[in-house]
């Protein structure tokens, strides 16, 4: 199968799963993730229309996405994967989103660099909803007070929650709790579910969906 084939495939299963949730068509953003993947593989996808991308790293996203930003207007780019503090000023200058803010460090180089480069990126907290210590994220009990830390005292903009469930577990309960959590702390976006349970993240009220194996092919 063909990337376009694949891409139109998983825009037709979030479309059939909006329906079943009972939400409104387009309610779920798709986020393409491209890691490993060069720019010459994600040309064809962006010929396809896809216009939101995820990646991991910011070093290797220096490496394709100023060109392929270059070559096509509208491109939105979200880093999906854990940030160093010494990255900050790389990452604010490359992405347009951050869905990994975990930790008042990260949460304060970022408001810092956004100030001196006059850039206003959207923001979500990682919440680490499985307490896995392998994995970034803040504990569940934390995320509300963080939130207002973030807000309140850094001046940021946190508009949403992302989290990654534990591979071994239904990530329902997991996509619960982060809508709960979402709501509690007052924020309107959920970034949840992968190539492997993006259909159940849409019946949990995801507003985005991050797949990548399940567009791009095996890593």
């Amino acid at each position: 199968m063909e990337l376009q084939e694949r891409l139109n495939e998983v825009r037709f299963h979030i479309a059939a799963a909006e329906r079943q949730a009972g939400r409104p068509d387009g309610a779920v953003q798709l986020v393409a993730v491209s890691k490993t993947f060069d720019a010459d593989a994600i040309r064809p996808a962006i010929s396809a229309g896809q216009r939101v991308f995820g990646e991991n790293r910011v070093q290797e996203s220096q490496g394709k996405w100023p060109e392929l930003k270059a070559e096509t207007s509208g491109i939105e780019l979200h880093l999906i994967g854990p940030l160093q503090s010494n990255k900050a000023v790389d990452a604010v200058a490359l992405f347009d989103v951050i869905e990994t803010i975990d930790r008042e460090k990260i949460a304060r180089a970022i408001a810092d660099e956004m100030k001196r480069q006059g850039k206003t990126l959207r923001l979500y907290v990682q919440v680490n909803t499985g307490l896995e210590p392998q994995k970034a994220g803040i504990a569940p009990d934390d995320t509300a007070a963080f939130v207002d830390l973030c807000r309140k005292e850094l001046g940021l903009s946190i508009e949403g929650l992302m989290c990654i469930p534990p591979a071994d577990e239904n990530p329902g309960p997991h996509f619960a709790l982060l809508a709960k959590l979402a709501e509690k702390a007052g924020v309107e976006k959920l970034s949840m579910g992968m190539s492997s349970d993006y259909e159940i993240a849409v019946a949990f009220g995801a507003t985005s969906v991050r797949v990548g194996s399940a567009i791009f092919g095996a890593r």
